[in-house]
């Protein structure tokens, strides 16, 4: 059973993007942005660590924790700003910031193979389960 999240402050969703480079959590994340309505430009976080995309309604901010040496370096990120209801994180190398992220709602992790790239996808949360069962249903009606 999915754990809910005890912490009404929390982001409205945390999303743990893992993967090798080059499997494609930045284009993921970049395409989930897009499809909630940004328009302009979508780069990735790679430098400046995050990027944040304000919509109405709702807030996306894009980690990359890539260059990230350990969890004490995440005090200068400012997150704490973000981690408010309304705001989806996507997070890619989330263990680099393992003790201080939030708990992943779902996790996507990706691979890059021969042909085509694999994702799977894990909810730890009811959150989680409840865009699953959305994912799964797009997806049903798509084949129809």
């Amino acid at each position: 059973m999915a754990r809910t999240r005890p912490d009404a402050r929390a982001p409205l969703a945390t999303v743990y993007l893992h993967g090798e480079l080059g499997a494609g959590k930045t284009t993921l994340a970049q395409g989930f942005v897009r499809a909630c309505g940004v328009a302009g430009p979508v780069r990735s976080p790679t430098y400046p660590l995050v990027q944040v995309y304000t919509l109405t309604g709702l807030t996306v901010a894009h980690l990359d924790l890539y260059r990230l040496r350990g969890a004490e370096e995440f005090e200068h990120l400012g997150l704490s700003e973000w981690a408010l209801p309304g705001t989806v994180w996507l997070i890619e190398w989330p263990e680099r910031g393992a003790g201080v992220l939030p708990p992943a709602d779902l996790r996507i992790t990706l691979r890059l193979l021969a042909d085509a790239h694999e994702a799977r996808l894990r909810a730890e949360t009811a959150t989680g389960e409840a865009w699953l069962k959305r994912l799964t249903g797009l997806r049903s009606a798509e084949s129809s």
